[in-house]
């Protein structure tokens, strides 16, 4: 084991952040072969994850999901919730925070209702409880902080 005294000062293992392989799952290509955006965004996705020069797994994912979203003229939102349908298990950290809000507010309908959650967000619902990201506090109205270009005057 290294001691804190023996850690570089560019060693990329962060004490906080345990997030575990077993806790991400890539997804799979559609069944349908008449799915031919589903395949599109998937090729494109596990194309671009193998080539992101980053060690950490959720940023790999997050950066993917933003790569084909610009590539594919689509937003960010929209192609992750095509990959959640596909089987794309993740923390929330690998997810962008429009596809977040989106999650939160659907989870609080009923299964019934109009613009209640799919089953790939449920799923992926239950894998957020199961690697202890329950989040108390979905329920409540809350902005997702975001780094905007601006001019300050």
């Amino acid at each position: 084991m290294i001691d804190e005294k023996e850690r570089k000062a560019n060693d990329n293992r962060d004490k906080n952040i345990k997030i575990e392989i077993k806790d991400i799952q890539l997804p799979l290509p559609p069944k349908s072969a008449d799915a031919e955006f589903e395949m599109e965004v998937y090729a494109r996705f596990m194309k671009h994850i193998r080539n992101v020069p980053n060690s950490r797994m959720v940023i790999k994912i997050l950066s993917s999901i933003q790569f084909v979203a610009d590539m594919m003229d689509c937003s960010d939102g929209h192609i992750s919730k095509v990959l959640v349908d596909m089987g794309l298990r993740a923390p929330r950290f690998a997810f962008p925070a429009e596809f977040l809000d989106f999650c939160d507010k659907s989870l609080i309908r009923n299964i019934w209702d109009l613009g209640s959650p799919s089953e790939g967000i449920r799923c992926l619902r239950e894998h957020w409880n199961n690697i202890g990201e329950k989040d108390k506090l979905a329920v409540s109205e809350r902005k997702y902080g975001l780094i905007e270009d601006g001019v300050y005057v």
